[in-house]
């Protein structure tokens, strides 16, 4: 039953999530109209791997930040970040673009789509997003020229898998013991433009990543007992200038920088 109403879940959830076009910057504020909840990851510059993420509820009265108002510290990609395809078009600048495997974790806007980890369903009761149990045979598909490019996917599942490449769901380390799929690139996925970027555990404070978002357990365990599916939750990722810079434009709470 349980593994029922969680596959309902992700069918009605999916819709919202990955049939969202992306928009002209600042356009995506009518399709994220329904959003009340958004996380707010920001870094120094393109370049640096360390982040600070906060968290944001709208009320009647615009964005209000939740929980602690000491942000959470977080590592990105080993390369910074790269403007990413989400609700934003990728502006015409000589920023850095996001491209499979150059190591940079996406910048822009982008719905929280579901969450993943090693143990089954009813052992993670507080989690509300659709989840997905990593198994030996969970795979997400990294292979640009795959069909399922950018899916997560059960291999057994599939008939006649086409991809030469994928990442292993279920491994060896806590990195996915608990995660969330952004949902960058994904609607549908442009081949080369980057894959399977998540919110995950990190392996150590400071040490990057391929791609993701990393944070300590903890805070990752927070964060996913907060996240809601009706209340269509996005992550804003953008280095501080580049938040500064659109934060009138696209309605983005205010943040004070040290």
């Amino acid at each position: 039953m349980w593994r029922q109403i969680r596959a309902a879940s992700v069918l009605a959830f999916l819709p919202f999530c990955l049939n969202a076009q992306p928009t002209e910057p600042g356009g995506f504020l009518e399709m994220a109209a329904p959003s009340i909840q958004m996380v707010a990851v920001t870094t120094k510059d393109w370049t640096a791997t360390e982040g600070e993420l906060r968290r944001f509820s709208r009320t009647e009265q615009g964005w209000q930040q939740t929980g602690s108002l000491v942000p959470v510290k977080v590592v990105v990609g080993r390369a910074g970040l790269g403007w990413g395809l989400g609700m934003t078009n990728p502006p015409v600048s000589d920023d850095p673009q996001k491209k499979e495997g150059d190591g940079r974790s996406p910048a822009g806007v982008f719905p929280l789509t579901y969450a993943f980890g090693y143990a089954a369903p009813a052992d993670v009761p507080e989690i509300k997003l659709p989840y997905i149990q990593c198994t030996k045979s969970v795979e997400c598909v990294d292979d640009p020229n795959s069909a399922y490019y950018n899916i997560i996917k059960d291999r057994n599942t599939v008939a006649n898998p086409d991809w030469k490449s994928s990442e292993k769901m279920l491994m060896d380390d806590g990195e996915y013991k608990l995660g969330i799929f952004v949902a960058h690139n994904s609607s549908p996925a442009v081949p080369g433009a980057g894959s399977c970027v998540f919110m995950h555990v990190w392996k150590a404070p400071g040490h990057p990543t391929s791609g993701c978002t990393a944070m300590r357990l903890g805070d990752l365990e927070t964060l996913l007992g907060w996240l809601d599916p009706r209340a269509h939750p996005i992550l804003v990722q953008l280095p501080r200038k580049q938040y500064l810079e659109n934060r009138r434009a696209w309605r983005l709470p205010a943040i004070q920088f040290e």
